[in-house]
């Protein structure tokens, strides 16, 4: 057998069934039903355990127009998620709001008995992140966040080839995503709906996608650096949009994991080029370059390669793309929420995790604030 293949071996994917719950349907309602609820609706309609009861809306009628569209009927709607909260009896939601709300919702959900799942980035700011998982410790409920690309298997692979040991002790990694063009609109450009820009939107999933592979190491400390150049000029934006442009569209940092990890990161919603570069987790023993994508989807841009020595020889061993057969990845995002609440086990993506990855798009923001290194302070929980 060829070195190559020997390594591949390593990372074959077993199969494993889908085995769709039954028994009682659950009773979901959903916070929020902006662009990404439509996701949502279409999973939860494809999961027959699952009745969709309620929806809440700050906007009036929206609500009402949004389940028309997707043909669930008999579905009551609210003003506000407090409102459906206190007249509903939930199994779960679905917070869909903009970034700004997501902690309050969250929250309020969690304190009524109410298992969650919360739409990417899990919030702001680090304080809310301590303050929502205060509140699932206190109910005993599952809280789910929503990274779907966990469920994609070129994302799982990476994280198998890291616990196999196959790079060695890892020291550095550059990482990071981003697009050429590719600035939303809507809620996504205020601090006062989204809070954050770029880094929440789609920093998330690149920090995710390593920090995950390496087990979640605590960030001590974050040197950061944001732009908003794109969004704000009349060359790349509508004037209304331009006009009200307040968040970052670039980030960067240089941050330091426990287990004297670095991790050089930066994304971006608008720049010059088409890439700011591939993913390349760097250890003793080995090296994995992730090829990028042109618009950061949650997979990988091309075939993996590791780079290792054998025998005295450089060898470069290339990880053909795995497909995903059966449900999506946004499908096993909810089926696994639900599971979680039906058969008691642990949440798929968790809070104690997240939490790490919202502390370093916070501590990015306050150390570009004031223009010097950060240490990373998380409150109790």
């Amino acid at each position: 057998m060829a070195v190559g293949d020997a390594v591949l071996n390593q990372f074959e994917q077993t199969k494993k069934e889908e085995v769709v719950a039954e028994g009682k349907k659950l009773k979901v309602g959903i916070i929020g039903t902006g662009w990404i609820a439509e996701s949502h609706i279409q999973s939860y309609k494809r999961m027959p355990d699952v009745e969709i009861v309620a929806g809440a809306d700050l906007i009036p009628g929206k609500a009402e127009a949004f389940f028309k569209e997707w043909g669930v009927e008999g579905v009551r709607c609210y003003p506000d998620h407090l409102s459906m909260l206190e007249n509903e009896e939930l199994d779960a939601v679905s917070v869909c709001t903009y970034n700004m709300t997501h902690a309050v919702c969250t929250i309020d959900a969690l304190e009524r008995g109410v298992n969650v799942l919360l739409e990417k980035p899990m919030c702001v700011t680090t304080e809310e992140a301590v303050e929502i998982i205060r509140a699932e410790k206190k109910s005993g409920k599952v809280l789910s966040i929503g990274f779907q690309p966990r469920f994609d298997p070129n994302m799982q692979q990476i994280k198998k080839i890291v616990e196999a040991g196959v790079l060695g002790e890892i020291y550095y990694i550059q990482t990071g995503g981003g697009r050429r063009r590719g600035i939303p609109n809507s809620t996504f450009i205020e601090k006062k709906t989204a809070g954050i820009g770029a880094l929440g939107d789609i920093g998330c999933y690149s920090l995710d996608m390593v920090l995950n592979a390496i087990g979640y190491p605590k960030p001590l400390t974050v040197t950061g650096y944001t732009s908003d150049f794109f969004g704000k000029s009349l060359e790349y934006s509508l004037p209304e949009n331009a006009n009200r442009f307040n968040v970052d569209d670039f980030a960067a940092a240089f941050v330091r994991l426990e287990g004297d990890i670095i991790l050089d990161f930066r994304v971006a919603w608008a720049m010059h080029v088409d890439t700011p570069g591939d993913t390349i987790i760097f250890g003793k023993k080995a090296a994995l370059r992730i090829p990028s994508t042109d618009c950061w989807n949650g997979s990988v841009g091309g075939p993996m390669t590791i780079y290792h020595d054998v025998a005295g020889q450089r060898v470069e061993t290339v990880l053909p793309i795995i497909e995903n057969k059966g449900m999506g990845l946004f499908d096993r995002k909810i089926r696994s929420f639900l599971d979680a609440i039906k058969n008691g086990t642990a949440a798929p993506v968790p809070s104690s995790q997240i939490l790490y990855n919202q502390a370093i798009i916070d501590h990015i923001v306050k150390s570009a604030a004031i223009k010097k290194e950060v240490e990373v302070e998380i409150p109790e929980i």
